[in-house]
């Protein structure tokens, strides 16, 4: 069975506590950086000796308890400012949580004074870019009948108006042309 170091630890820092605990040979495999469990356990069997380790360890868990219980007394301040300190820390961000709430309704409440009028004025310009497009075939619209008629007037007219009709044909055409071309 191993020794494990007696007497009150006082103030040891953990790396203390396991230096102490390390130093003592049959703790000394639990620090190694390539400690395997399975290996250790299957060591144990075949040695026999499980009794003997339980023993062991369940000593050295009375001994971390113990030294955790030191730990603790000796710092029993610190834990408790590191306590206060904590709760201080919660009520600073239910604070903070409290006034991004109020942050984010007062952004919501900008947002609808801007998006709702900022909605309208884009469905208006639709309204009237599409007002003034029809507008726009109205005008040629009045002016191929302005010229029909135009054109009647001087068919009548005769050989006299033969030249002023040719002009308004071929006016009317045009303004035909770009109609049809416009509504497509």
């Amino acid at each position: 069975m191993c020794a494990v170091p007696a007497g009150g630890t006082g103030g040891l820092s953990a790396a203390c506590c396991r230096s102490s605990l390390s130093a003592t040979e049959c703790y000394a495999d639990f620090f190694r950086e390539d400690f395997d469990v399975k290996a250790y356990t299957s060591q144990s069997i075949h040695r026999a000796v499980i009794a003997e380790q339980l023993a062991k360890l369940a000593q050295g868990i009375s001994q971390l308890d113990k030294e955790l219980h030191v730990q603790v007394v000796a710092r029993h301040e610190d834990l408790l400012a590191q306590a206060t300190g904590i709760e201080s820390l919660e009520g600073v961000l239910q604070m903070m949580q409290t006034r991004i709430g109020a942050l984010q309704s007062t952004v919501d409440r900008i947002r609808a004074k801007i998006v709702d009028p900022y909605n309208k004025i884009v469905s208006r310009t639709a309204q009237l870019a599409k007002l003034q497009a029809a507008c726009d075939l109205l005008r040629r619209i009045i002016r191929i009948l302005h010229l029909s008629k135009r054109l009647q007037g001087q068919l009548q007219g005769g050989s006299r108006e033969i030249t002023k009709a040719a002009q308004s044909l071929n006016e009317l055409g045009e303004s035909f042309f770009v109609l049809v071309w416009l509504k497509h």
